[in-house]
């Protein structure tokens, strides 16, 4: 690790290479049926196991952002999906990922956890269960949703 560009990186000792460290980028689907939004349970293996979110994963290097957003969706839930809007990008200081967040309205399948997911759920905002991470909370304002913030 060597300063470069103001920043600490990873630089080869041998030739003076500079790696830059770029974010990760992953995807968000709201899904909403009759007023609640359909929220996973992490399983063991994620990041904040046991903590409820919405269907999401990492986009594959060389896969479009919207295809990986489908196939989130198929993977952790089992439903078919139109994509909608994009609701926005959302980034922090410190984090590695950034998340592309859109709307999805369902097509087919039926409800079945996968991939990380251990249960689903349809949830309103006033009746939330514990969230994975704080910018869920701004996915459900950006969605339409009123969260009672409390459950944080």
């Amino acid at each position: 690790m060597r300063a470069h560009d103001g920043r600490p990186r990873p630089v080869c000792e041998r030739c003076g290479a500079v790696t830059y460290l770029d974010p990760k980028l992953a995807v968000a689907v709201v899904l909403q049926r009759d007023g609640k939004v359909l929220l996973g349970r992490r399983g063991p293996g994620a990041r904040a196991a046991g903590k409820w979110s919405f269907p999401a994963g990492f986009v594959e290097r060389g896969e479009k952002v919207e295809d990986a957003a489908v196939r989130e969706v198929l993977e952790e839930t089992g439903f078919q999906i139109e994509l909608g809007e994009l609701l926005g990008l959302l980034s922090s200081s410190g984090e590695t990922v950034v998340l592309a967040v859109y709307r999805g309205t369902i097509v087919s399948g039926a409800a079945t956890a996968g991939d990380d997911l251990t249960e689903l759920g349809w949830f309103s905002a006033d009746a939330l269960p514990e969230l994975a991470f704080p910018h869920d909370f701004e996915v459900l304002e950006r969605s339409g949703q009123q969260p009672v913030t409390g459950n944080q």
